[in-house]
């Protein structure tokens, strides 16, 4: 009998590698395991992380991702800034939502600030959906400004300029046009 793998990635690891990239590439740590969540976002050491969870979805790609990483543009920023994929890493991504998150909905794309182990701000899909990207950064520079202390911004402004936003998955398929 055919059995799935029920950890297996959702979408083509490879036609999703741009959007992964696009967020490390603005400094974030991919948090791959749930072990890894664990380990970055119980401790107990004072420092704000900002936890995005990363998704393929149209309000990720035009407004998250892009918000995310303008608002890392500003002069002062988490201590880190974590993401995990949702429907690529689903035990991180579980780990998040049950061991952090889970007084909030599941929600892919959204957004977290953690302290010790407590979430001081998310910002959750339904929030995003709507708003462009500067808005999302606008939401987020506010936030940073009222929790965070680290000085910012994430990279420097010459190497943000360089920066492509993911807009669709890397998939090279040609359409059949039969």
């Amino acid at each position: 009998m055919f059995q799935i793998n029920q950890n297996s990635p959702i979408y083509d690891p490879e036609s999703v590698q741009p959007m992964r990239d696009e967020l490390v590439y603005a400094g974030f740590e991919e948090l791959l395991t749930a072990e890894s969540v664990d380990d970055k976002l119980s401790k107990l050491d004072d420092k704000v992380r900002l936890v995005v969870i990363n998704s393929v979805c149209g309000c990720a790609a035009g407004s998250a991702r892009p918000g995310a990483t303008e608002a890392l543009q500003n002069k002062i920023i988490p201590d880190e800034s974590l993401t995990v994929f949702a429907g690529q890493d689903k035990d991180a991504v579980a780990a998040a939502r049950n061991n952090y998150l889970g007084q909030f909905p599941p929600s892919s794309p959204c957004m977290a600030l953690i302290k010790n182990g407590e979430v001081q701000f998310f910002l959750p899909r339904h929030h995003i959906e709507g708003r462009s990207a500067d808005e999302v950064a606008e939401i987020l520079t506010a936030v940073f400004e009222e929790h965070c202390t680290n000085a910012g911004p994430s990279i420097s402004p010459e190497a943000y300029k360089e920066l492509v936003h993911a807009k669709e998955c890397g998939s090279k398929i040609p359409l059949n046009k039969n």
